[in-house]
């Protein structure tokens, strides 16, 4: 039985099994017309997320809108597989798109010695399967779905990540530009640019979102914005 969780009407979190990452999260939004995916992951997650659909009552041919928050295989690597049911709109991140559609290789992260302490140098830019990009979007660019879903820029984990501001249920799905790690939140890690993920989280935390939903780890229901403005970077000294 897939690992559901209702975050705000219309919206949940699907848990991606297994111990290649931690707590490894993408998200449905069920619209009048249509599902909107956020993020699929890994590339042999397009079936899990087929029995979510079938379990809230919808179908493959349901999903009209994918959204990628960035290239790495863990969140877009059954996007291709997934597009491909009902020809849903593939959406991305401008920086990322040409990364997605496999056009050249990503960036590598530039790793914390304590980063290396739980992962050492990564050899290969981690991309997913190569996918088509309908629509390459920027920050502040609004989405048909959940009263004008706002994009906003979260650069730094990639080039071109990107979160997602949902009116309709006041929450922000972050990507993994912000995570959730035993009940704390932290700036996401394995990122291309420090600095620049630091300043993501303020933009995130300005939509004022109550409720967030992470690419990694448990979701945040009531004050989501303040305790993204508050994450911490715990593989710093």
């Amino acid at each position: 039985m897939p690992d559901l969780l209702e975050l705000a009407p219309s919206l949940y979190r699907l848990r991606i099994p297994g111990d290649r990452a931690h707590l490894l999260n993408c998200y449905l939004w069920l619209g009048p017309d249509g599902v909107t995916l956020v993020d699929t992951g890994w590339p042999d997650s397009a079936a899990l997320i087929g029995e979510a659909l079938t379990a809230l009552g919808r179908s493959r041919a349901d999903v009209k809108r994918v959204v990628l928050t960035h290239f790495h295989e863990d969140h877009c690597g059954s996007a291709a597989e997934i597009a491909g049911w009902s020809g849903a709109e593939v959406v991305a991140g401008v920086d990322d798109s040409t990364y997605i559609r496999g056009d050249e290789p990503g960036p590598l992260p530039v790793l914390t010695d304590g980063e290396r302490a739980i992962r050492p140098d990564f050899e290969t830019s981690p991309h997913g399967p190569a996918c088509r990009v309908d629509r390459s979007v920027r920050d502040g660019d609004v989405l048909d779905l959940a009263g004008g879903a706002r994009i906003v820029a979260a650069a730094g984990h990639t080039p071109g990540s990107i979160g997602l501001y949902l009116p309709a249920a006041d929450a922000v799905l972050t990507g993994d530009a912000v995570a959730e790690f035993n009940g704390q939140v932290i700036l996401g890690v394995f990122n291309t640019d420090r600095r620049a993920a630091t300043e993501s989280l303020e933009r995130l935390a300005a939509t004022g979102a109550q409720v967030a939903g992470f690419g990694h780890g448990d979701a945040v229901l009531t004050d989501a914005a303040a305790r993204i403005a508050a994450a911490v970077d715990p593989f710093v000294p």
